[in-house]
């Protein structure tokens, strides 16, 4: 089990602001588990739409998260790390569920295992917490391919 900081994160995914939602890996076990963290901060640029009389972070971006810290493991499991050869697609989301806003000031823990890996495709069970509590779940799907 390690840990990462942001620099090593920046090196592990082709992910740059606004769009990097993964500010710290607290633990990775390569093959199996991530668990990683997103500091939900008000100055978001997607708050100020979303919604400004009552700021939630968008369902599709703690999915984004999720799918980014499922990168990271992929990358760390395969000894590698992205390049300008090849892009990592998000291919699949089954079952995505929503039980509870996430906020300005929140800290997302994002933990996701991996449950196959066949043919180039990697299947993750996801789920998001804050403070003990599910916000976000679902089944994703991820490839590595290389750019056309």
């Amino acid at each position: 089990m390690t840990s990462m900081d942001i620099h090593e994160i920046l090196e592990h995914l082709p992910h740059r602001y606004p769009i990097l939602l993964v500010d710290r890996v607290l633990e990775v076990v390569p093959g199996e588990r991530i668990k990683a963290l997103k500091n939900v901060s008000v100055n978001e640029p997607f708050f100020p739409g979303h919604y400004p009389h009552h700021p939630v972070m968008p369902g599709v971006l703690i999915v984004e998260a999720m799918a980014q810290a499922a990168a990271i493991l992929s990358f760390k499991t395969m000894g590698g790390k992205p390049d300008d050869k090849s892009v990592y697609y998000f291919v699949g989301i089954d079952g995505a569920r929503f039980k509870k806003p996430v906020s300005p000031g929140d800290q997302l823990i994002l933990d996701v295992s991996i449950t196959a890996s066949k043919r180039g495709i990697w299947k993750f069970a996801a789920k998001a917490t804050v403070d003990g509590q599910l916000a976000t779940e679902a089944e994703l799907m991820c490839t590595v391919r290389p750019v056309e």
